[in-house]
C-alpha cells in the first residue's frame, strides 16, 4: 500500500512540474530562477580594509545562513576565512572619521563610541552605555572627541578622559512673571515702607548673583520651541556648535492593512503621506561656546531665493506661494582650523542648490555657487536627497564640488576668496565618487567615460589634466582603496557574470598594468550549468532624433517566433542598458528564458534614466509617460523595421516605474503593445510620495496639468490589449490602494481584458520565492497566450 502511495505521489509531482513548465522550451525553469541568490549564488558586498591595509573584510553568505556573514581575506598569506561573531563584533566600524594626520580615527558601533589607533589597529572604548551615542568627530584641535547622546553634544578629552556636556536644549526658556504698572507700584511701595523686606530682597539678589555665576559655567540654554534638533556638531577648534531646528508639519498618512498576520486579526500599518505636503522648515544656528552667544545663520541673501518657477506661467490666474524656499541644509563642512565652513543648501522646490561660505563668528554666509534647474537639481555627486559631494582642498583656500553646469556631472574647484572656478573634468560622461588621495596630490574617481554602460576607476592630478585608468575589466568596477593606497578591492561584474570580489595592485603605486586576482567564487553549479547570454548594447534613434541606448537579446533563427517583449526598468532615474550584472537579475534570467522560447527582448534606458547627463535625466519633467513612453514605442518600431518583429506580437512589462510605463503603454499606445504586465505600478502620481514626485511633477495643487497628463488612471479608457496587474497588498511604497482605484476605474469603463494578481504578504520588493514564481509564471503565460495564441 505504501509503495502504491509513493508511486502515486511521484506521478502527481511530475504532472505538476510539467504543467508549470507547459509551453516553456528553455532548460531554465521559472521556479528555479526565481529563487534569487539560492539559484545564482551569494554575492560579496560592503568591502572595507583594516587600517594597516593587511586584511580585507566583506559581507558574504556562501553557507546559506539566515543573513550575510563577515569574511576576511589576508593579503600576507591569501587566506580567506569567515569571521566569528564575537571577533566581528569587536572589529572597528567600516565608517571611520580620521584626524588630520590619519594616525587616529573615531567611530560609532552598536551605539557606543571608540577611538582607533591606526598603527596598531586597536580600539579604545570612549563610551559603554545603554543609551546610543553617535556622530563622533574630532574637536578642540584634535585633543577631544565630540559625540551626540540623547540629543545633546558632549566632548571627551583624550588625555584626561573628562566628558563635558556642551549643549543644553530646552523646549522653551523659563521667564519670571511680569508685574503690571499697578502691582509694580505696590511692590516698590512695600520695599520703601518695610526694612525687613529690603533685607530679604538684598539676600535674595545676592543669592541670584551666585546662581547666575554658577549658570555661566554650564552650557547656555538653547531654545527649540518644540522643533527637532538635527545635524548637531562642533567645529575642529571647539569654539562653535552648529545645529539645525527642523519643523515638519503634520501630514495625513496612509494606512496599509495586513491581512495575513500571526495574530489572525487584520493589522494596520501607518505609512507615508501623499505628494503635496507642506514643506519642512529648516533653521540653522551657531552657538559660540566661549562667549555664550547663540544666533541664527542668515540665509536671506541667496541669489534667486524669491524666484517663481517657470511652470507657474501655465496658471496665470493662480498665485504662487512659497514664502521660505530654504530646504535641507547640509553641513557645515569645516576647514582644518574651524575658521570657515561651507554649507550645501537645497531649495524646498528642488530647483536650486546653493554652496555658501559660513562665517561662524557672525552667522552670515557668502554665496559661492548657485546651481539652478527649472526641472530639478540632481546628478552624480549632487545628491537630490541631501548634501552633495564636496570638501576643502589641501590649501584650505579652495573647495571642490560637483556640478551639472555643462549638462554632465563634473568635478570643479573654487577659490573661496576670489570665487575663481576651474573645471577639472569635462565631456559627455559622468564622474562618480570623487575623493582625494592620502597625500592629497591626486584624485581618485569612477567614470563612464569609455561608454555609458562601462564604469572604470581613474586617478588624476590634483589640478586636473590627464587621467590614468586603473582598472581594465569591462563592466562595473566598484573600487575600495586600501588605506596605504597600494591595493584596490574591486567588486566587479559583467553583463552575464554576477559580482565577485577581486584584488589588484594600484598602478599609481606599482606602475605597469597589474592583473586583478579573483578571491571569491560565488556561483552555484546550477547557475554555471547554463550558458548565459551577453546582450548586445545597441542604440536607436527616437522620433525626436535622440540616441537611445538599450540592451538587445536575440533568439536563434531556428526558434525565432517574431514576437518581442520590451522590459522597462524601475526607479525612473536608474540605468539598466549597461555592461554589468543587473540589479534586475531575476528579470535578466527571465529574459534568457524568453529568448530560448523564441522571443526578442529589448531593455531600454529611456528618458529619465541615469548615466546620460542632465538633459536625459530631466526629459520627463512635468510629463511622465511622455518621452519615456515614446522611447518604448520607438524601440518597438525599430524592432519591427530592423529585426522582423510582427507588429501585433509586442508585449511590455516592468515593475514600479516600469509598471507605470507599462500601464501608460497599454492605455496610450494600444496599437503598439498587444499585452502588458504591470508590476507594483503607480496608477496615479498624486498618490505617491512627496520627495520623489514633487521633483518631477511639482505638486498637484500647483501643477495639476502635470499630474493629469502623467497618471495612468486618467487614460484607462484607452485599454485594448491584454493587461495583467500584479501588486503586493502590503506595499508601503506604491500602495496597493493605487491599483484598487485603477481596477474600479476599469470596471466602470466596462473593460474586460484585464486581470489582477495580488500577493498578501509582499511589500514593494518581493521577498518570497513562491511569490516571484507565481508572478513570472503568470507573465510568461500572458505573453504566450496574447502574443503567440498559446494556452
Amino acid at each position: 500500500m505504501r509503495r502504491l502511495f509513493t508511486l502515486t505521489l511521484a506521478l502527481l509531482l511530475t504532472f505538476n512540474i510539467l504543467q508549470a513548465q507547459k509551453g516553456n522550451n528553455s532548460p531554465l525553469k521559472i521556479k528555479d530562477i526565481m529563487q534569487g541568490d539560492d539559484f545564482v549564488g551569494p554575492r560579496p558586498s560592503s568591502a572595507y580594509w583594516s587600517t594597516d591595509s593587511q586584511t580585507l573584510y566583506f559581507d558574504w553568505n556562501p553557507d546559506g545562513a539566515m543573513s550575510d556573514s563577515l569574511y576576511a581575506y589576508s593579503i600576507a598569506n591569501k587566506d580567506l576565512n569567515k569571521v566569528d561573531f564575537l571577533t566581528a563584533n569587536a572589529l572597528p566600524s567600516s565608517r571611520l572619521t580620521y584626524n588630520n594626520a590619519k594616525t587616529e580615527a573615531v567611530y560609532s558601533k552598536n551605539g557606543d563610541i571608540f577611538l582607533l589607533d591606526n598603527d596598531t589597529y586597536q580600539s579604545k572604548p570612549i563610551t559603554k552605555t545603554q543609551e546610543r551615542e553617535s556622530n563622533p568627530h574630532f574637536t578642540d584641535d584634535e585633543k577631544s572627541i565630540a559625540f551626540v547622546k540623547d540629543g545633546e553634544l558632549f566632548t571627551w578629552n583624550i588625555a584626561s578622559g573628562l566628558i563635558v556636556q556642551k549643549t543644553h536644549f530646552v523646549k522653551s526658556k523659563g521667564s519670571e512673571p511680569q508685574r503690571d504698572s499697578k502691582d509694580e507700584w505696590l511692590y516698590q511701595d512695600q520695599l520703601d515702607i518695610f526694612d525687613v523686606l529690603q533685607e530679604r530682597k538684598a539676600k535674595k539678589d545676592a543669592g541670584d548673583q551666585i546662581s547666575k555665576k554658577l549658570e555661566a559655567l554650564q552650557p547656555l540654554e538653547l531654545e527649540t520651541k518644540g522643533k527637532r534638533v538635527i545635524s548637531l556638531q562642533i567645529d575642529p577648534s571647539g569654539s562653535y556648535v552648529t545645529y539645525i531646528l527642523m519643523d515638519r508639519p503634520n501630514s495625513k498618512g496612509t494606512i496599509v492593512p495586513h491581512f495575513v498576520t500571526e495574530s489572525g486579526y487584520t493589522e494596520d500599518q501607518n505609512t507615508r503621506s501623499k505628494v503635496g505636503d507642506e514643506p519642512t522648515q529648516y533653521e540653522m544656528f551657531v552657538y559660540d561656546v566661549k562667549n555664550r552667544e547663540n544666533y541664527p545663520v542668515v540665509l536671506d541673501n541667496l541669489e534667486g531665493l524669491d524666484d517663481v518657477p517657470e511652470y507657474t506661467k501655465d496658471y496665470p490666474d493662480k498665485t504662487y506661494e512659497n514664502e521660505d524656499r530654504i530646504g535641507f541644509i547640509n553641513g557645515p563642512t569645516w576647514n582644518s582650523d574651524g575658521t570657515q565652513a561651507i554649507l550645501d543648501i537645497q531649495a524646498n522646490d528642488y530647483k536650486d542648490r546653493w554652496i555658501v561660505l559660513l562665517d561662524p563668528k557672525t552667522g552670515k554666509v557668502e554665496q559661492l555657487d548657485r546651481q539652478h534647474d527649472e526641472a530639478w537639481i540632481a546628478g552624480p555627486g549632487i545628491s537630490s536627497w541631501g548634501g552633495g559631494s564636496l570638501g576643502w582642498m589641501p590649501d584650505d583656500k579652495s573647495i571642490w564640488f560637483m556640478s551639472e553646469k555643462t549638462g554632465y556631472s563634473h568635478l570643479y574647484t573654487m577659490n573661496v576668496n576670489n570665487k575663481k572656478t576651474k573645471a577639472l573634468t569635462s565631456g559627455d560622461f559622468e564622474i562618480y565618487g570623487a575623493e582625494l588621495s592620502k597625500d592629497k596630490n591626486r584624485w581618485y574617481f569612477t567614470s563612464n567615460k569609455t561608454h555609458p554602460g562601462d564604469r572604470q576607476f581613474y586617478s588624476m592630478s590634483l589640478k586636473g589634466g590627464k587621467w590614468k585608468q586603473l582598472t581594465n575589466m569591462v563592466g562595473r568596477n566598484d573600487v575600495v582603496l586600501s588605506p596605504d593606497e597600494e591595493k584596490m578591492a574591486i567588486l566587479y561584474s559583467y553583463s552575464n557574470k554576477p559580482t565577485e570580489l577581486f584584488i589588484q595592485d594600484n598602478p599609481v603605486e606599482t606602475g605597469g598594468t597589474p592583473k586583478a586576482e579573483q578571491i571569491t567564487h560565488s556561483n552555484t553549479d546550477n547557475f554555471n550549468a547554463y550558458d548565459w547570454k551577453d546582450p548586445e548594447i545597441i542604440t536607436f534613434k527616437a522620433s525626436d532624433g535622440a540616441k537611445v541606448h538599450a540592451r538587445l537579446y536575440e533568439p536563434d533563427a531556428s526558434v525565432n517566433n517574431k514576437a518581442a517583449v520590451i522590459f522597462v526598468h524601475g526607479a525612473g532615474y536608474l540605468q539598466n542598458a549597461h555592461k554589468w550584472w543587473s540589479s534586475y537579475f531575476r528579470e535578466y534570467m527571465f529574459h534568457n528564458l524568453l529568448v530560448d522560447n523564441g522571443y526578442t527582448v529589448l531593455d531600454i534606458d529611456y528618458r529619465g534614466s541615469a548615466g546620460y547627463g542632465r538633459d536625459w535625466r530631466t526629459g520627463i519633467y512635468r510629463h511622465m509617460g511622455g518621452k519615456d513612453l515614446s522611447d518604448q514605442v520607438d524601440g518597438a518600431k525599430m524592432l519591427v523595421d530592423e529585426y522582423g518583429i510582427d507588429t501585433d506580437k509586442i508585449g511590455i512589462y516592468g515593475g514600479s516605474y516600469g509598471g507605470f510605463i507599462t500601464l501608460m503603454g497599454m492605455f496610450n499606445a494600444p496599437d503598439t503593445f498587444s499585452a502588458g504586465a504591470a508590476i507594483r505600478s503607480v496608477g496615479d502620481w498624486a498618490a505617491y510620495n512627496h520627495g520623489y514626485t514633487a521633483r518631477i511633477l511639482n505638486t498637484p495643487a500647483t501643477d495639476s496639468l502635470a499630474y493629469k497628463r502623467s497618471s495612468p488612471i486618467y487614460f484607462a479608457d484607452g485599454l485594448q490589449g491584454d493587461l495583467l496587474i500584479l501588486h503586493g497588498m502590503v506595499d508601503d511604497n506604491v500602495h496597493f490602494q493605487d491599483m484598487v482605484r485603477l481596477s474600479q476605474r476599469l470596471i466602470e469603463l466596462g473593460k474586460e481584458n484585464w486581470e489582477m494578481a495580488v500577493y498578501p504578504v509582499e511589500r514593494h520588493g518581493f521577498v518570497e520565492p513562491s511569490s516571484w514564481t507565481d508572478e513570472y509564471t503568470r507573465i510568461f503565460k500572458l505573453f504566450q497566450k496574447s502574443l503567440l495564441g498559446k494556452e
